[in-house]
């Protein structure tokens, strides 16, 4: 009986020993957790709370260590954006301000007499391209924006492609031969229905074509659409001076311009909208080229079923 008393004394002594090592443990762990968080409050976001799996705080401590890299994340996010904005406002102020100020100069110059005659009319067509030109720039800034903004929406719907990528194609044929670039055109007279935003896929289809007269230096342009499996693939090739293969790699990023002898005009952001937008509908796209052999962009967008 003695025996059975002692024992139970020393387990006793025991759990409140193990009970208050816990406690001891919590405690440092806590003590820890708190100096790790006022250190993570001060700017380290790269510090973690240390646990040991079978540790009571250990879910907790998993938690924030979440919790931290997700705010991470999200600021990393919010600081490459903010760059890319600021980048966006001084080309903004040159991008905008030295061909508005061109503009301004013809039209006065125009306005004033200072040219009169053919050199008039010469000045009021350069006035009307500079316009075109701006207004191109302009729109897509905006569109840069508000894909970009927690506002933007898609509204998509099923959409018989073909008819409509022959609507979008009419309106450029007087610009083609304008600029008196060939063009071939291959749409087949069998309907197919995609999931798409009837305008993001208006805008892509623009983009790709305005980017390819703008900067390309193409004067032949091929435009297909076709079934390819379980997809509808929209082509688009020129016979242009191309791109560098190390330009290639960095095509569809906001702000990249390519260099040796492709325009500069322009805002670096239109194949990034088409890049983002045809993700957005669930589409893929590519880009193959080589230096002096033009530029081929393939898309594929789901076919519905």
């Amino acid at each position: 009986m003695e025996l059975i008393f002692v024992i139970s004394i020393i387990i006793a002594i025991i759990s409140v020993l193990f009970s208050f090592l816990i406690i001891w443990q919590t405690k440092r762990q806590i003590a820890e957790m708190s100096e790790a968080l006022a250190d993570i409050k001060t700017g380290n976001g790269n510090r973690r709370i240390l646990a040991v799996t079978n540790e009571l705080v250990s879910p907790l401590a998993y938690e924030i260590n979440d919790i931290i890299l997700s705010y991470e994340n999200r600021l990393a996010t919010y600081r490459q954006m903010d760059k890319t904005n600021k980048q966006l406002m001084t080309n903004l102020s040159h991008d905008v301000r030295t061909p508005l100020t061109t503009l301004i100069g013809y039209l006065d110059a125009s306005q004033k007499g200072i040219v009169t005659g053919e050199e008039r009319d010469n000045y009021i067509e350069i006035a009307r391209h500079k316009a075109h030109d701006l207004k191109e720039y302009i729109d897509i800034l905006f569109d840069w924006f508000k894909l970009n903004s927690n506002e933007f929406t898609m509204n998509i719907a099923s959409v018989e492609i073909v008819g409509l990528t022959r609507d979008i194609l009419i309106d450029w044929i007087p610009i083609f031969e304008g600029n008196q670039i060939e063009y071939v055109i291959e749409i087949p007279e069998q309907p197919f229905i995609v999931n798409l935003d009837t305008d993001g896929y208006m805008r892509i289809l623009n983009n790709l074509i305005q980017n390819i007269i703008s900067h390309s230096q193409a004067d032949r342009i091929i435009l297909e659409l076709s079934k390819q499996g379980e997809d509808i693939k929209l082509s688009l090739s020129d016979n242009g001076i191309g791109i560098e293969k190390e330009d290639l790699k960095h095509i569809f990023e906001r702000l990249y311009k390519c260099d040796k002898g492709r325009s500069q005009k322009g805002s670096g952001l239109g194949l990034s909208i088409v890049h983002q937008l045809i993700e957005k509908m669930g589409g893929k796209i590519s880009v193959e080229s080589t230096w002096g052999n033009g530029t081929y962009f393939t898309l594929f967008f789901p076919l519905i079923k």
